[in-house]
């Protein structure tokens, strides 16, 4: 009883010390300088900056700065390094303890290595963070990407859980969810990672599908547990939409012309990023839109992941189109419906009829609203749903496979959508994430791990399972070849050229890397697929 107390002392304190601790981003603790940096592009990798720590309080570095920024032989470069550690190749934990560099060992084979590789990404428990630093204190270990990402990411996290399932690492699955637990009591929802500069955003909602691969494990008395922090994600997501009037929105909730509410993906501010400052404040210049407008919708596609893609926008195909906000996306929707019947699954359990009853016809309501609104007849396909135009988007993708994945789908759409992944989207590496070539990297030639499941998944649960071993092969094999020859495992894979690395994107092609190790283990186990030679 006594450790018991204890333990829980020690958890109270460090919730305390959460709630006390700054969370003002590196651009309001630093402003001037924050400018000063990122526009002066003294890092070429704009993350660089708002992920070191302050080696003063930011009051004294403030005032260091006007000191000095005016005298002669100013460098400001040299101000930077002196009053601040950055991110390196070496990972410094805040216990003090540093990371080895790791090197991978090929001849072990891909399963030693991502065994090897959850030690490597994992991180302990955080204490009170240094002031001015941006990173948001977890009470429990996690795991982060790898590369230039060294925090948690909200969608990520359930497809490496997938692999952190098939190797039995049960502790820290539930770790994530009991950090993503606290983030949601701590700040109201799941930030897209655990960063201050990431608090105006979330990611796709996939904490209820996290929720129930835990489930599988231990049982239903998860959904129970969890059942106050799903229900504060759903009020997140939902925030408003008893008074949001017809053909109107209010943050991410849209309410059509005829009453429906589905919705959006959103970031509550319409400032450039402050991880892709310079990129945002150059890209805006090719924008006809309101610099605000433009900085939203850009915020917007980084809080569906998809950043970017030709999928987010206008007729003129390109950047400075983004409409971001004037879709209804299908993948959002279908897990926000899952979100409903998870929840309405656990008041079942808990015996609460009435607001099983709610959530239950809250979900009907939803999967109606997505067979009507996203399906599309002339293309066979699920798409997004323009609702300032009032008509369905052109460009497929493979968030099409989502319906399939939550079982919305009729038999009927099911097997168009089959059909027309494995004649237009099947590669010879996995499929495809669009068909347009558009150089971003959410676009051909470029796939990705957690795309590559949710079809997989989705085409199984419809009895394609020839076409969804087929995908799981080509992907598995890519990996395993790439893995071969370099000894890593990539953030994303060009699945057209299979000789060919991926690109786009606003940094270098990232290793590590959570997502690609949990889907990669998840299908070798599933496919019973070995280590083949190219």
């Amino acid at each position: 009883m006594i450790a018991i107390r204890r333990v829980l002392a020690v958890f109270l304190l460090f919730v305390s010390l959460g709630t006390q601790a700054q969370r003002e981003s590196p651009r309001q603790l630093y402003p001037e300088l924050f400018d000063a940096i990122q526009l002066g592009l003294i890092f070429s990798d704009g993350k660089t900056f708002v992920d070191a720590v302050p080696k003063a309080a930011p009051a004294a570095i403030r005032q260091s700065y006007q000191q000095q920024k005016s005298q002669p032989g100013f460098d400001l470069r040299r101000f930077t390094l002196t009053y601040f550690e950055l991110p390196g190749e070496v990972t410094k934990l805040y216990q003090g303890e540093v990371t080895k560099q790791y090197q991978s060992d090929i001849a072990a084979g891909i399963r030693h290595h991502i065994d090897t590789l959850w030690t490597v990404l994992e991180r302990r428990a955080d204490p009170a963070v240094t002031q001015g630093t941006s990173l948001l204190p977890l009470p429990q270990s996690y795991i982060v990407p790898g590369g230039r990402f060294r925090e948690v990411y909200y969608w990520d996290s359930y497809f490496t859980m997938l692999g952190l399932q098939e190797s039995r690492r049960y502790t820290v699955m539930r770790h994530i969810l009991n950090n993503f637990s606290h983030l949601i009591h701590e700040v109201g929802f799941i930030p897209n990672g655990n960063r201050t500069y990431y608090l105006t955003r979330s990611q796709p909602p996939f904490f209820a599908n996290m929720v129930e691969l835990l489930a599988q494990t231990e049982g239903d008395t998860v959904l129970l547990r969890y059942q106050e922090p799903m229900l504060k994600e759903y009020n997140y997501w939902m925030a408003g939409a008893d008074t949001v009037k017809p053909g109107r929105a209010h943050g991410p909730v849209v309410r059509l012309a005829n009453g429906t509410l589905l919705n959006r993906y959103w970031d509550a501010s319409d400032q450039p990023r402050e991880e892709s400052f310079a990129k945002d404040v150059e890209s805006g210049k090719t924008s006809a839109q309101p610099l605000n407008q433009f900085y939203r919708n850009i915020r917007a596609a980084a809080a569906s992941g998809w950043d970017f893609s030709s999928r987010w926008f206008g007729p003129a195909g390109n950047l400075g189109s983004i409409r971001t906000t004037n879709l209804l996306p299908v993948d959002l929707n279908c897990l926000l419906w899952n979100l409903e019947t998870t929840l309405a699954r656990s008041y079942q359990l808990q015996g609460n009829k009435g607001q099983a009853a709610a959530f239950t016809a809250k979900a009907a309501r939803r999967k109606k609203a997505i067979l009507a609104y996203c399906w599309d007849k002339a293309l066979g396909w699920f798409v997004d749903y323009d609702w300032v135009s009032g008509r369905r988007a052109s460009v497929r993708t493979l968030a099409a496979a989502f319906p399939l994945t939550f079982g919305l789908a009729t038999r009927s759409q099911a097997k168009q959508v089959a059909a027309g992944l494995e004649k237009d989207f099947l590669k010879p590496g996995g499929l495809v994430t669009t068909l347009n070539n558009s150089g971003e990297q959410w676009d051909a030639p470029n796939a990705w791990a957690p795309l590559e499941w949710m079809a997989i998944s989705g085409l199984e649960r419809y009895k394609q399972h020839d076409l969804a071993r087929t995908i799981a092969e080509r992907w598995a094999t890519l990996n395993i070849n790439v893995f071969k020859q370099t000894g890593k495992l990539l953030e994303k894979y060009n699945v057209v050229d299979t000789n060919i690395k991926a690109g786009g994107g606003e940094y270098p092609l990232q290793d590590g890397f959570g997502w690609t190790n949990g889907v990669l283990l998840k299908i070798m186990n599933q496919y019973e697929i070995e280590e083949v030679k190219k």
